[in-house]
């Protein structure tokens, strides 16, 4: 927080500076008196107020153009209205130098042709420079994000390979195979082919930048099956996981960690243990919610080695989703609960 706070001083500077040395440019480069000089030497000074003045008013539609009108306007190619804005901000300046001209400065013989004539080129020029700016400050900090996801693409990898499943589910997992095996259970098999499906994604899946939702869906399905064995009637799970439709995609292993979670707290010491998911999608949008029971007055010490934790898991869906997406977390009465809303567009 302390480093953005001064970063946004040093660009306040920066912009300050290159304003006061744009400004004071053209009268640190007269080589007299620093102001232009007319016929009419009564009005000398009022026409060098009314050139800075003017000079001053060109800060207006350089920021409107750059933080307004680039944005809003020309990046979503609606181009006429950019184009009108424009003249619509110019015609400003004129306006305002027409009344300090006229009624301020009480000069003789304004010509609002040859006042065009002199604005207009100085405003082209402005909003050339603004327009630049605002290219080069969007390439910078898409540079920056970029360099960002990398870091994190990085950062969670060996926490995905090492952690994205609680050891101890694996545990608990291998010790009832060997039940059911004993047991002679049918279930064993159906137990293996899960556990096996689970794993491989988990291998060999996440190597992809993207997946198919479906596949994300099927992950999370073997992962609360065998969660459901592992804790029978003790922790009901309610699951609603629609099947969705091949054209959308989702990071891998996005979503997990959520429910990760939810099992890792919503069960053990808890009266009246229940768990619920549900994931479907509405006009491109992926609607997500996990909610568990937890015991709020609980001080049962958490497993560092599970999951990579709710807050790099927000902080990787803002940096690959942007406001793309809307994560909500929140406590109300003794439920955990986990809102998602992602769009895949």
């Amino acid at each position: 927080m302390k480093l953005r706070y001064n970063r946004r001083a040093i660009r306040i500077v920066t912009h300050v500076a290159a304003w006061a040395v744009a400004l004071s440019l053209p009268y640190l480069l007269d080589s007299h008196h620093g102001v232009r000089h007319h016929k009419d030497d009564i009005h000398e000074w009022d026409f060098f107020y009314l050139n800075f003045i003017t000079s001053i008013l060109w800060i207006g539609p350089f920021y409107l153009n750059a933080y307004l009108l680039m944005p809003a306007f020309f990046y979503r190619k609606r181009y006429l209205a950019y184009t009108a804005l424009l003249a619509a901000s110019f015609f400003s300046v004129f306006l305002i130098n027409l009344l300090l001209f006229v009624y301020a400065f009480g000069l003789p013989h304004y010509n609002p042709q040859g006042a065009i004539g002199f604005l207009l080129p100085t405003f082209i020029l402005f909003i050339a420079v603004s327009t630049a700016y605002r290219v080069v400050r969007d390439k910078t900090e898409a540079d920056e994000l970029a360099h960002q996801r990398h870091e994190e693409n990085l950062k969670t990898e060996l926490s995905f390979l090492r952690s994205q499943i609680n050891p101890h589910f694996i545990f608990n997992i291998l010790n009832n195979l060997v039940a059911l095996e004993q047991m002679r259970s049918p279930e064993l098999g159906p137990t293996i082919l899960k556990l096996s499906a689970l794993m491989q994604y988990m291998l060999y899946e996440t190597d992809e930048e993207k997946v198919p939702v479906n596949k994300e869906i099927e992950y999370l399905q073997c992962y609360i099956d065998l969660q459901r064995q592992r804790f029978g009637a003790k922790v009901p799970v309610s699951l609603s996981l629609d099947q969705t439709p091949s054209i959308y995609e989702i990071e891998p292993m996005l979503l997990i960690p959520f429910v990760e979670n939810a099992f890792k707290h919503g069960v053990g010491m808890i009266e009246h243990p229940a768990i619920h998911v549900s994931l479907h999608i509405e006009d491109g949008v992926l609607l997500f919610s996990v909610r568990n029971r937890y015991n709020p007055s609980s001080t049962e010490t958490r497993d560092k080695g599970s999951g990579i934790g709710l807050g790099n898991v927000s902080r990787r869906l803002r940096l690959l989703y942007g406001n793309q997406q809307v994560l909500q977390i929140s406590r109300e009465e003794d439920w955990f609960i986990v809102k998602l809303e992602l769009n895949l567009h």
